[in-house]
């Protein structure tokens, strides 16, 4: 059944674990994300990018998802946009039947982020939609000081600037910079480190109020070296350590997006079948595997977040 987050993040704040919400890109995603749900007994944010509506079509993966809902019908799924760069977008995605959306105007000056997320969410919550937004900037990889950027100076979130701004905008989620990063090569400049202290006081600042967390996913070493192993070429790919994550979900973080970890099981798996079997040329052959692959990395990720048996 299609719902907001409102009631998932209530319950996940009180019970100090996470929802995830994974990004998908075809059938053989939404497939293995719903079957581990479906397995964990877990509600679930079914995320959409920009990129992926441009590949897939958009009513090609709405169609995706509710043919999943009604395989596993009693299983709680938001359907979310995520990163949307603008209000165009972010209207679309509402007037298409998205009960979530994010606009991302992080970017932005903090006056027009501001300006930017309050439209959306004026839109948005006339039609019963509820808005993410986003205050600090993840990049491709987050600086400590000292390595090309300064906390609470555009890259970092500020937790006095993060109360005015839920104040001034009404978004119902806010993403925070607290050191994790986008893509599969995190950290690359030292030790995984996320800043807990500014979490712990941005929690406090806005008590009960969920918050998000980007670029989350822990680039497992077992697929990166799979991906390697058989023709791919990731070297020095790092990724968030998972007993960071788990501490992050009891510290007020409801919501955690996972996506480079599901493309590098897919991937990887996918290499694997590619290299051992050169003469195939069947893709359920490989999509097959690739699909078991996402359901067990999403079964994973459920225990790590503590999303299970929540319904």
């Amino acid at each position: 059944m299609f719902v907001d987050t409102k009631d998932m993040f209530k319950k996940a704040y009180e019970g100090g674990y996470a929802i995830g919400a994974f990004n998908v890109n075809n059938m053989e995603i939404v497939q293995g994300i719903m079957q581990a749900c479906n397995e964990k007994r877990s509600p679930v944010i079914l995320q959409i990018s920009k990129g992926a509506r441009e590949y897939a079509n958009p009513l090609y993966l709405t169609r995706l998802i509710e043919a999943a809902m009604e395989e596993f019908p009693d299983i709680p799924v938001a359907m979310h946009l995520d990163h949307g760069p603008d209000f165009e977008l972010c209207k679309a995605a509402i007037d298409g039947g998205y009960t979530s959306v994010m606009i991302d105007a992080s970017h932005d000056p903090y006056e027009e982020n501001i300006r930017k997320t309050k439209e959306v969410v004026d839109y948005a919550h006339a039609k019963g939609v509820v808005v993410e937004a986003e205050l600090g900037q993840l990049i491709g990889e987050q600086f400590d000081e000292g390595e090309g950027g300064k906390m609470g100076e555009g890259i970092y979130t500020d937790p006095k600037q993060a109360v005015e701004f839920v104040e001034r905008t009404g978004c119902d989620s806010l993403a925070v910079a607290i050191g994790t990063s986008h893509g599969a090569y995190k950290f690359t400049k030292g030790e995984p480190k996320l800043d807990f202290e500014r979490l712990e006081e941005i929690t406090k600042a806005l008590a009960g109020y969920p918050l998000v967390l980007h670029g989350a996913s822990s680039v497992i070493p077992e697929f990166v070296e799979m991906c390697n192993q058989y023709g791919g070429h990731l070297p020095n790919a790092k990724g968030v350590p998972e007993e960071m994550i788990s501490r992050a979900a009891k510290m007020g973080v409801c919501k955690v997006n996972i996506d480079s970890d599901i493309r590098l099981a897919m991937t990887g798996v996918i290499r694997k079948a590619f290299a051992e079997k050169p003469e195939n040329f069947d893709p359920r052959k490989y999509l097959g595997p690739a699909r078991e692959a996402v359901r067990q990395m999403v079964i994973h990720k459920l225990e790590i977040l503590g999303n299970v048996n929540h319904i």
